[in-house]
């Protein structure tokens, strides 16, 4: 069972009440230092390359899946940022399902690929320097964001 199919089975159990989400998110920094960033589709907000570990699948192939699904780039995982979560960590989606999550914040550099997403979730993805980027869904900090670079 994947993750949407997961999801969506759980969400006929329980509604939409929140659940609590293990997920992934790439920290991609390119030569200048600034950080790689998804604008949803939906225009709800901009992102890190995000999203749910589905099941039977490890984190670190959970984010080398979503980054190339949101991004169009194959990235190699150079180590992990940082774990996050809590009330900070909470959202709700537009059509109220809600949803905490315990996200794991991966570095990762581009090797291949084609800037061009896979998925219907992007809207685009544009590099940001520490002080022009916008806000975000979840409330990463800055010095998280940019300390591997």
């Amino acid at each position: 069972m994947s993750a949407v199919n997961y999801m969506g089975w759980l969400r006929t159990k329980v509604g939409s009440v929140r659940v609590l989400s293990p997920s992934v998110g790439a920290v991609i920094h390119d030569h200048e230092g600034r950080l790689l960033l998804q604008e949803k589709s939906s225009g709800e907000a901009w992102s890190l390359p995000a999203g749910g570990i589905e099941l039977g699948e490890s984190p670190q192939e959970a984010i080398i899946r979503e980054v190339m699904e949101e991004t169009g780039y194959a990235v190699r995982v150079h180590g992990i940022l940082g774990v996050f979560g809590g009330m900070d960590y909470r959202y709700t989606y537009p059509g109220g399902d809600q949803v905490e999550y315990v996200a794991i914040l991966f570095q990762c550099k581009i090797i291949d690929g084609s800037g061009i997403p896979t998925d219907a979730e992007t809207r685009s993805i544009q590099y940001f320097g520490r002080h022009e980027m916008p806000e975000l869904a979840l409330p990463y900090p800055k010095d998280d964001l940019f300390r591997a670079f």
